[in-house]
């Protein structure tokens, strides 16, 4: 019998109990496991990164925005004890690091779902400026006749002196139909000095529009006006020689050449020659 007991011990020894035995090989399956949980973790984060790049160098190009702070996509568990309990279970060191990859993507999964709502609010917003970024010819002139005078310095017709001319004029009889280039909210529509009746309208995003010397205004200040909308009609008052429109585009406060914002009117061969024509050379109003 002591030999029995003695021989039964020293096999328990060896091989282990039938429960010792069940908790191991129950220990090596959740290695394995952690291990192909491990693996799919690393996966997942790589096509996390191939999501970050494009949002970055893509997708955040496009609309104008700055890229993610690299800070924001890395959780900071450094000065505390998250992973403290972790380290007493067997394998710790695996358990610890397929956490810590876990914690990782879940982190860099909030950030990224919260910038491509930016990225979608900022194409909707987009797509409101583009309605809104002045884009036709402020009155109907698909054969470009009615182009006149256009931006820079000309002599004045009045004062006979070389002066800047900070718009376009577009001949036009009396009473000729004026369009609102972009949409926006009227600004200002009455009498202004020698513009004589005029009508601004801000377009937000820092552009604003001017339309001078009508005869007509058929907007009221404060008014929400769509492209393509008739807001006046051309007429000869103010400071000018004869019926046209005198029209100008400031952006953010400066006064540009308004030949670069007729991009939904002309094609490529117009916008050549209304350049050339409106260098200057043509017939000068105001």
């Amino acid at each position: 019998m002591g030999l029995g007991a003695g021989s039964f011990i020293v096999l328990l020894l060896i091989f282990g109990s039938p429960s010792e035995k069940d908790l191991r090989m129950e220990n090596s399956r959740l290695q394995a496991q952690y291990h192909i949980l491990s693996s799919r973790l690393d996966e997942s984060l790589q096509v996390m990164k191939g999501l970050q790049q494009r949002d970055d160098n893509l997708y955040r190009v496009m609309m104008q925005a700055d890229p993610v702070a690299d800070a924001l996509r890395t959780p900071s568990y450094n000065k505390t004890n998250r992973y403290e309990d972790l380290m007493e279970l067997p394998s710790a060191k695996l358990v610890v690091n397929t956490t810590q990859k876990m914690d990782l993507l879940e982190r860099q999964l909030y950030i990224q779902s919260k910038s491509f709502d930016e990225v979608l609010a900022l194409c909707k917003k987009h797509d409101e400026m583009l309605e809104c970024i002045p884009a036709i010819q402020p009155v109907s002139n698909k054969d470009l006749k009615q182009t006149a005078s256009g931006y820079g310095t000309r002599i004045d017709p009045i004062y006979k002196t070389v002066k800047f001319h900070s718009g376009m004029d577009f001949s036009a009889n009396v009473g000729t139909p004026v369009y609102a280039t972009g949409n926006g909210v009227v600004r200002k529509a009455g009498w202004e000095g020698l513009y004589g009746n005029c009508i601004q309208i801000d377009h937000g995003f820092g552009y604003v529009t001017r339309y001078a010397h009508l005869s007509k205004i058929d907007v009221r200040v404060g008014q929400k006006v769509v492209r393509g909308e008739t807001i006046g009609k051309v007429g000869t008052t103010g400071k000018s020689t004869g019926p046209h429109l005198h029209y100008e585009v400031m952006v953010k406060g400066q006064i540009v050449n308004p030949v670069n914002y007729y991009f939904m009117d002309l094609n490529a061969d117009d916008y050549d020659r209304m350049v050339e024509i409106a260098a200057n050379h043509g017939k000068v109003f105001d």
